[in-house]
């Protein structure tokens, strides 16, 4: 699981880079704001949702007003169940509205569970179903917001790009309105007009500003968007904590077979191999004891040392899966162990007022075993640091090294294998490795006491 600095580079030939540079504006977010693509789609966005929260609102109403009226017959029933299912339908068509002008990425709500199948036991999961009940209210809510957040976006948009241009289009009131510009004020005996070039500079300049706040005041409005989407439209707390415990459960249980599957190729390719070479190394001395001693007293010399070495390599295997000095002694003396193996000079730091739960402490043994050989075998580093300490219900991990730096979890390398593991139990790993060095990874997982098992 060692992980490969060196595959780090881009196509530019420098590390840490993915070949295609990012680029550069020469105006400000706040200049270009409204000229903006996205600027443009959100104001899209705003602007379609008020026909479309209508439809909504009409629709919902309507049917779930028939279908509770309905429900003193039998029809009552299948109405309901079908104004429900319509209102999951328009979520979805409001997932996609959002995907393609917010850039809002939403799954899909928890699927229907129907114990069987029909048309009965299709109603009663439709009327279980949260997400339904959800997708309904979304219906009612999004209306108000809807007509709100077109009246504010249309007039200030309107009102800044008018006055903003004012100096372009003032000559229309004398030509044709038959007055000096823009009226300001007016009542019996006195009126004011933008006119003068003093008044029509300021004029195009407070539409400047207007013209540069509309568009994150827009923004500002669909942020709301995005959380009626996101929180009504989308899965449930529950039912993402369930997908994402599935998919860790998948995360350990392949894991686990990896890890099996390790143990068993080292014991069949090492040990195991030396053990037989040893059993019949012994049976040809045993067979030499009588003709020929001296030989039979080389061959047992030579099976000694394969014995030693199968021991070593025995050893080495169970420190891999779960040494006995964590056991006994804890993270400290463990990480003391590992870091003497490697490479570099390693000081470490371990700062626990008590032990960890073994499972945690045996990740935590892991994950830092599995950094300090990316160390030795790729950072090319002449000096790395250990450090151990708790932060409230949080055990952090941190690994620096000066090496060359380049390290990066999303190129699909040892690191990423790394954070799977650790995500699997609620961990987080975070890298920040430049171009050039140091490497500092840090770990996070989650505290449990020694006393739970």
């Amino acid at each position: 699981m060692a992980t490969e600095y060196g595959h780090e580079y881009g196509l530019d030939g420098r590390p840490g880079f993915s070949g295609s540079s990012e680029r550069r504006h020469r105006l400000p977010a706040a200049l270009r704001a409204p000229v903006e693509g996205r600027t443009w789609r959100e104001l899209g966005y705003v602007l379609l949702s008020l026909p479309i929260s209508i439809l909504l609102f009409t629709y919902a109403v309507t049917m779930v007003s028939l279908g509770a009226g309905l429900l003193v017959t039998f029809l009552g029933i299948p109405v309901l169940a079908a104004a429900l299912a319509g209102c999951r339908g328009l979520g979805s068509l409001e997932r996609l509205r959002a995907r393609a002008l917010l850039d809002l990425e939403v799954a899909g709500p928890e699927p229907l569970r129907m114990k069987k199948p029909g048309a009965m036991a299709w109603m009663g999961a439709v009327l279980k179903s949260g997400a339904s009940w959800r997708a309904l209210l979304y219906a009612v809510l999004h209306l108000p917001w809807a007509v709100f957040s077109f009246v504010v976006a249309v007039n200030l948009w309107v009102l800044g790009w008018a006055l903003l241009t004012y100096p372009l289009w003032f000559w229309v009131f004398p030509m044709y309105a038959g007055q000096d510009g823009v009226q300001l004020y007016g009542d019996e005996t006195h009126r004011v007009y933008l006119d003068n070039p003093f008044e029509i500079t300021v004029t195009a300049l407070v539409g400047l500003l207007l013209t540069i706040a509309t568009p994150w005041i827009v923004r500002a409005l669909t942020m709301v968007d995005r959380l009626l989407v996101y929180g009504l439209l989308g899965p449930s707390r529950l039912a993402s904590r369930v997908v994402e415990l599935e998919s860790d459960r998948g995360v350990v249980v392949d894991t686990a077979a990896a890890d099996l599957r390790r143990i068993e190729r080292d014991l069949h390719d090492g040990a195991q191999a030396r053990l037989v070479a040893l059993a019949m190394d012994l049976g040809l001395a045993k067979e030499k004891l009588q003709e020929d001693p001296e030989a039979a007293q080389r061959m047992v010399d030579e099976a000694h040392g394969e014995v030693k070495t199968a021991l070593q390599e025995l050893r080495d295997l169970a420190r891999g899966i779960h040494p006995a000095v964590l056991t006994d002694r804890g993270l400290d003396a463990a990480l003391s162990a590992v870091s003497s193996r490697c490479t570099v000079p390693v000081q470490v730091e371990v700062d626990l007022a008590e032990r960890p739960a073994p499972a945690i402490e045996g990740i935590a043994y892991f994950t830092v075993s599995e950094l300090l050989q990316n160390v030795s075998k790729h950072a090319r580093a002449t000096w790395a640091g250990v450090e151990v300490w708790r932060t409230e219900n949080r055990l952090m991990l941190q690994v620096v090294d000066n090496g060359v730096g380049g390290a990066d979890v999303a190129q699909g390398s040892g690191l990423a294998g790394l954070a799977e593991r650790l995500d699997a139990v609620d961990g987080i790993l975070v890298v920040d490795s430049p171009a050039g060095g140091p490497t500092r990874v840090t770990a996070e997982l989650p505290w449990r006491g020694a006393h739970v098992r």
